[in-house]
């Protein structure tokens, strides 16, 4: 006698329902950060742009051939945000606040290190649960403002998953006082630094925080907290320090009318590199984009022949 086992179908969907939840969306990178609508001043003018950390860095990674995809926060007024981070062939997960983080950049000069920071609204906070259902090869992290993270941030992700964690340090040294965002200390900055693979910094940044002026020494001390990598920015170019070796860049822009953004590029395109290629030669990526990227105003969008040709021009040897 053969028996015969029947699932109920209510039953049958539920586990259905179980299974699916348990299968996680694949990214070669995950950017996070908020939306950022930005007002930038320089001696040319002033522009208003759809910015963020996570926006630049994600459509220069996919420009460069991963797949990305986007974790953010912003109003529901900044929709075209979304469609058109979706437009560039990058899957975008949009958390809604009542407002969209609102920020002036101001350059008083022409030197990309020197300018003044002033934010008018916050999206909030962007949580570890929001990467939950989803898994990559790495993360990348572009907070703007202390608060948009919270420390134990990686260390939550760094229980969860083994992807390389990077993050822009500029989201931990700048303190809203007021409508103005000013450096602060950050007594945390050990306890985090220890759950990072991939250190952004800038030359401002990494002055104010290890007291050294000089970027290698600088480099150091990021990495004596734990820190396995340092993508460290200048005027010049891009520091990429591993393991007490230094790597150096020099950007070679014909102009600078998208020096906005540089940073975030610099990160997005290391990162995306760096799950396939060694340091020096993801920093060699990064140093041709963001050169690239210098010269226009907005995300990167340039084809990969064009990084491709500037690698061969500029940093072969």
């Amino acid at each position: 006698m053969v028996f015969e086992f029947t699932i109920p179908v209510i039953f049958k969907a539920v586990l259905e329902r179980c299974f699916m939840s348990t299968i996680k969306k694949k990214y070669d990178v995950i950017y996070a950060g908020n939306f950022t609508k930005d007002t930038i001043i320089t001696p040319d003018g002033i522009r208003v742009v759809d910015g963020g950390g996570m926006n630049y860095a994600a459509n220069v990674g996919t420009r460069l051939g991963i797949k990305a995809a986007v974790i953010t926060r912003l109003a529901k007024e900044d929709q075209h945000v979304v469609d058109a981070i979706q437009s560039a062939g990058i899957d975008c997960f949009p958390y809604y606040s009542d407002f969209s983080t609102l920020m002036t950049l101001e350059y008083k000069t022409r030197d990309v290190d020197k300018r003044n920071l002033y934010i008018k609204s916050i999206a909030g906070t962007i949580l570890p649960d929001y990467l939950e259902k989803f898994q990559a090869k790495a993360i990348a992290v572009s907070p703007s403002l202390r608060g948009e993270v919270e420390p134990d941030f990686f260390s939550t992700l760094r229980r969860r998953t083994d992807a390389l964690l990077a993050v822009d340090i500029q989201g931990f040294v700048r303190v809203l006082r007021d409508e103005t965002l000013v450096y602060e200390s950050w007594p945390a900055m050990p306890e985090v630094l220890k759950n990072i693979d991939i250190l952004k910094s800038d030359a401002v940044e990494a002055e104010y925080l290890t007291g050294e002026k000089d970027i290698e020494k600088a480099a150091a001390v990021y990495t004596g907290m734990g820190v396995k990598e340092i993508v460290l920015t200048h005027s010049d170019g891009v520091l990429i320090y591993v393991d007490g070796e230094c790597h150096h860049f020099q950007f070679h822009a014909i102009s600078m009318a998208g020096r906005s953004g540089r940073g975030d590029t610099c990160m997005g395109s290391y990162v995306a590199k760096r799950i396939s290629l060694p340091p020096r030669e993801a920093g060699k990526w990064a140093a041709a984009a963001t050169s690239l990227k210098l010269e226009r105003v907005g995300v990167f969008n340039r084809p990969i022949s064009e990084v491709e040709a500037f690698i061969d021009r500029y940093y072969s040897k």
